[in-house]
């Protein structure tokens, strides 16, 4: 097994499309056997990837990364463990042990879609407009040997009733005003990781009340999701308006919402956090139904 990690003067690097070297370690038995560091040619975040596909790197520990560096990972074969920092070697070891968490990217809504959220910017992207029903970039849960999640009702399919409030007591959504339960596989990574680890002690009937701080929801927002491109660079976004959602394509034909939050002549300013980053949220549970 490979692991690699984002390196910088023995520390975890924290923006993977700007990475000059990996430190890649060579793993046995759960175990370090070797580590060498390499260059990565000033490569962008794309190309990173192909890089540590080459390298036969199973493992990508960094600090942060948006949604289009992490799609060309996963088509790499590399699987990521984002939010790391602080020293390398430690965070591999950490990771061995199953105690590193990834923080990932930030999801839509409280349930996890197929999709992207980026904060790293390619060329050549796609424009086109915004409908409801937004997806989720990255992952909800950790990454690591180990589950993140346990309990009795890990990798079954829970049917539950919920109503989300912020702490002023404004919902904003309900299952129950759609009548129909919420269905999903408890800690799959369907859903942000306090309601599932909520849901995954429960008993069928039970109610509980939980109160999430954004490290178990939708995560703080990330600056290096909010980036800035040329008009002429992307066809369709002259006609887009500041504060309206859109949805831009990466680089693999793959969509991620965006918010328009600055216009000027010639760019045109997108932020990929997920409108519910940095918040506190309240979720009243009912498990209706476990399969």
């Amino acid at each position: 097994m490979k692991i690699a990690a984002t390196y910088d003067n023995g520390n975890i690097f924290q923006h993977f499309g700007k990475t000059e070297f990996f430190k890649v370690y060579e793993v046995a038995d759960n175990k370090i056997i070797s580590s060498e560091v390499i260059s990565s040619n000033g490569l962008g975040h794309g190309a990173l990837a192909g890089l540590l596909g080459e390298q036969g790197i199973d493992v990508l520990i960094c600090g942060g990364l948006g949604g289009g560096a992490q799609t060309a990972l996963k088509e790499a074969g590399v699987e990521v463990c984002s939010g790391a920092n602080g020293d390398a070697d430690q965070a591999v070891e950490a990771y061995l042990r199953g105690e590193l968490v990834s923080t990932g990217a930030n999801c839509n809504h409280h349930h996890h879609e197929e999709g992207h959220s980026c904060g790293d910017h390619e060329e050549g992207h796609s424009c086109g407009s915004h409908e409801d029903g937004g997806s989720c970039g990255g992952s909800c849960g950790g990454c690591g040997s180990k589950p993140v999640i346990t309990g009795p009702n890990v990798g079954k399919t829970c049917r539950t009733h919920y109503r989300g409030t912020f702490n002023d007591g404004t919902q904003f959504d309900s299952s129950y005003d759609r009548g129909e339960p919420l269905e999903f596989i408890c800690g799959a990574g369907q859903m942000i990781k306090g309601f599932d680890a909520a849901v995954a002690n429960m008993e069928v009937g039970q109610v509980v009340d939980v109160h999430l701080m954004p490290e178990e929801a939708y995560g703080l927002p990330n600056p290096d999701a909010i980036f800035t491109v040329e008009i002429a660079q992307l066809p369709g976004s002259e006609d887009l308006t500041v504060g309206q959602q859109v949805y831009l394509s990466n680089q693999f034909g793959q969509p991620f919402p965006v918010k328009v939050t600055a216009k000027e002549e010639k760019t045109i300013t997108f932020d990929a956090n997920h409108e519910m980053a940095g918040k506190e949220l309240n979720f009243r549970i009912e498990l209706v139904e476990v399969k």
